[in-house]
């Protein structure tokens, strides 16, 4: 990878973190939530602990790395070792830039809701990036890697049970929305994760098959496939195209087989993932 790219993905990366710790701190801290996440843990320790939230997320993140560099890779694991450091830092800023005394949304439900989708934003960030924001992120990645879970129910699931210790802490109405917080943003995180990462799936037939497979194979550097079918009306046989762009190409494809074949006849799906190992 060229280091101009490095940096690209490493300033998106920061700015992920960057979302992920304005939630924390703004929402999430002054909610008492305990929604199923490092950082909820790290509320909870921080009551019967003489440490910051940030200082018990530092550490808390520091003992989960190894197990991310163990069982995910060393990609993932130095890429959320950056994210590890960088968001106890944010914290850190925000809390001796902005001390936190009381909810900036007065009702907890409301606050949760802002919390979930400005983590989920930001996580999903990281994640398109082959990174996260450490600690039970590294957990649920660990499933969905071995488990084929979806990474937000996978989050979710082991967020479940750090969401369960607002027990302890918090009255009947808090334990309930920290567990309901849990499982909606697993939801929201993969709704913002397939959100990125989705791609069309284009059938067409065309009697200008050859000119638009030249256009996707030479202009848009994507592949395609050749099937032979058969219509059912008029019994001829006929060549189908099937390419897979994401959605930049997908509009650049569109456009052009609507000026060199409005008659052409196309099917369109969504696509969540792809797996492939292409050929040296």
């Amino acid at each position: 990878m060229k280091v101009v790219d490095i940096i690209k993905e490493y300033f998106i990366i920061t700015l992920g973190v960057i979302i992920c710790a304005f939630g924390v701190y703004f929402f999430l801290v002054p909610s008492g939530l305990t929604i199923g996440s490092v950082s909820g843990l790290g509320l909870f320790l921080e009551q019967i602990l003489p440490f910051k939230l940030s200082q018990i997320t530092f550490v808390l993140n520091a003992v989960l790395l190894i197990i991310g560099f163990i069982f995910i890779g060393k990609d993932f694991g130095v890429k959320t070792v950056y994210t590890s450091l960088m968001l106890p830092v944010f914290i850190g800023v925000f809390e001796n830039l902005y001390p936190v005394t009381e909810m900036i949304i007065k009702e907890q439900f409301g606050g949760m809701i802002c919390y979930l989708f400005i983590v989920s934003v930001g996580q999903a960030i990281m994640f398109n990036c082959n990174a996260s924001s450490g600690g039970l992120d590294i957990v649920g990645k660990i499933i969905n890697k071995y488990f084929r879970v979806e990474l937000g129910k996978a989050i979710a699931m082991v967020g479940m049970g750090v969401a369960a210790l607002s027990v302890f802490m918090s009255d009947a109405q808090s334990v309930a929305l920290s567990l309901l917080g849990t499982y909606i943003s697993g939801i929201i995180l993969d709704h913002f994760i397939f959100g990125f990462n989705i791609k069309k799936r284009v059938c067409f037939l065309s009697d200008k098959s050859d000119e638009i497979v030249e256009f996707i194979l030479k202009d848009l550097h994507s592949g395609a496939t050749y099937y032979n079918v058969t219509g059912a009306y008029d019994k001829k046989e006929k060549r189908e195209v099937l390419t897979i762009v994401n959605k930049n190409e997908y509009s650049k494809l569109m456009n052009f087989i609507s000026k060199k074949d409005p008659n052409a006849f196309v099917t369109v799906y969504n696509v969540n993932e792809v797996i492939y190992r292409p050929k040296v």
